[in-house]
């Protein structure tokens, strides 16, 4: 990121919470073997991702013991499905809220 003043977002989808789980360990590079990838706006995208954002680095920010990218989003995809999300410990997905009367 820092050489080449870009990057790119992947969304991951409700059915990637292993994928997320590997990305989450400690272990450096290592943990993006086996994973496949393709190049989407000269950027790495996860195929079934449903969300996908291409960057240009504006600023990096130090952040403690990792640095923060901060970006111009300059390309931007969707594919069907419904995204990842963690909270409380647990992998869910996004859910439609009934209206309130």
């Amino acid at each position: 990121v820092r050489e080449c003043g870009r990057f790119g977002v992947n969304v991951l989808g409700s059915t990637q919470s292993a994928l997320a789980l590997g990305f989450a360990k400690k272990g450096g590079t290592g943990k993006f073997d086996g994973v496949h990838w393709e190049l989407h706006d000269d950027r790495p995208r996860l195929p079934g991702a449903p969300g996908w954002l291409a960057c240009e680095v504006t600023s990096l920010v130090d952040g403690g013991d990792h640095v923060v990218a901060l970006g111009t989003v300059v390309a931007a995809g969707t594919l069907d499905g419904r995204p990842l999300t963690y909270h409380g410990r647990v992998f869910g997905t996004h859910a439609h809220l009934e209206e309130s009367a």
